[in-house]
């Protein structure tokens, strides 16, 4: 038996959210002090943010590679050593950072997209060492869990596959989540607490005839069981750039 106990599994994802938010931060630190008008300023932002991406993405990818190889020891597993995913593009962080600007100024919408490049890097490893050895995954939901994430969870364990990449990342990849891939070498493995089931409850209990119309429903239900702290997640977010716009 080599089960991941709910106290690793917390430590991992914690150590990974600690990585991913100290990137954001350090972003919309800059941003707050820094203009982004011109096209010069823009191309320093996303100098930096590329540089975040990297020194982040490098510690997040060779975390996420040791955990790897802890699961195959616990499995009596014999397996190369995992080899850390590569960090973002400076042509995919400028990509990322122009279409956030696209759709809004909010330095934390900004700065969010920094660390899911980061956690990318970190998920990356993960799936990419799986596909090598033939491993399986499961998307194990962490925090307050979207509607997303819930069904992917529903899936339960999978065999590696290509399907979960586009462009050569692990897709399902969004800010502010700390839901992530976990991996095992045999059945006899699994993550403490993970219960497919109740997710394929929810998922099929929710209204609609479609995965996209479930989904909806199951967001409309979780926005009314927590619409208070999201309309304030919402006023938190927005004030720094009020602040700023008043600046200028």
């Amino acid at each position: 038996m080599a089960n991941i106990s709910r106290k690793a599994w917390d430590k991992y994802i914690e150590v990974l959210r600690r990585l991913n938010d100290a990137a954001a931060d350090q972003f919309k630190e800059y941003l707050r002090t820094h203009d982004i008008e011109t096209r010069l300023q823009r191309d320093a932002a996303i100098e930096y943010a590329y540089a975040l991406a990297t020194k982040y993405g490098e510690a997040s990818a060779e975390f996420a590679a040791q955990m790897y190889e802890s699961v195959a020891r616990a499995s009596d597993v014999a397996i190369e050593a995992a080899v850390p995913a590569e960090t973002a593009t400076y042509g995919e962080v400028a990509k990322t950072i122009n279409g956030v600007l696209k759709q809004s100024t909010n330095i934390e919408l900004i700065s969010g997209a920094v660390g899911r490049l980061v956690k990318q890097s970190g998920v990356d490893t993960v799936c990419k060492n799986a596909l090598r050895d033939g491993a399986e995954w499961a998307w194990i939901p962490s925090g307050d869990t979207c509607a997303f994430c819930i069904t992917l969870a529903s899936r339960g364990w999978q065999r590696a596959s290509k399907n979960a990449l586009k462009n050569g990342h692990a897709e399902h990849i969004h800010a502010n989540c700390d839901c992530t891939y976990a991996i095992r070498f045999n059945d006899d493995t699994d993550v403490e607490g993970y219960n497919p089931e109740e997710y394929r409850e929810m998922y099929y209990g929710a209204e609609g005839n479609t995965p996209q119309e479930r989904i909806n429903s199951m967001r409309r239900e979780h926005y009314t069981e927590h619409r208070e702290q999201i309309l304030e997640q919402q006023r938190e977010a927005v004030e720094p750039q009020n602040q700023i716009n008043k600046d200028l």
